[in-house]
């Protein structure tokens, strides 16, 4: 359920073949998270700018989504590695969005669990919106991230994203 009736709420569970750890860092990697949103022409301009998040730091995103630039400041607000980390929106478009991490063991790899919460302004039009477009455009945006992290994990050269 979600925390508040009005938020939005992307379930997505993703096998990797990797161990947590590397799933867990890879998934805080601002380095990572520039090379794979270059379609959107996202770009670290403040705070963390590469190498990995840690518990507290910030990161100021400016991308173009929805043909507009936008710009999303997010703060790790909770942080147990390997297991779980919780980003959430400081300053930018939303209501409210809070994004948790969660990785999970499992015999051959890691079980990655994204609850992303969220909550647009602008009222009853705001929510229309979010029903009609929006959550699909943000599961989208989500799946073709974790494809990014899953193949990056999986592959010979996860090293390079974490300084």
């Amino acid at each position: 359920m979600c925390p508040i009736q009005s938020m939005a709420l992307i379930h997505l569970t993703t096998f990797v073949a990797a161990p947590p750890e590397r799933v867990f860092d890879l998934s805080r990697s601002v380095s990572l998270h520039k090379a794979t949103m270059t379609r959107h022409k996202e770009r670290a301009v403040a705070g963390r700018l590469s190498g990995l998040m840690e518990p507290g730091e910030t990161v100021t995103w400016k991308a173009r989504h929805l043909f507009k630039e936008r710009t999303l400041e997010t703060k790790i607000t909770a942080y147990n590695r390997p297991d779980h980390f919780t980003d959430e929106q400081i300053a930018g478009d939303f209501e409210t969005l809070k994004h948790e991490h969660h990785f999970k063991k499992i015999e051959n790899g890691t079980l990655m669990i994204d609850q992303f919460w969220f909550m647009t302004p602008y009222g009853k039009f705001g929510q229309l919106f979010s029903a009609i477009y929006l959550e699909k455009y943000l599961k989208k945006l989500l799946e073709d991230r974790n494809a990014a992290i899953k193949a990056t994990a999986e592959s010979s050269k996860w090293k390079q994203y974490l300084t």
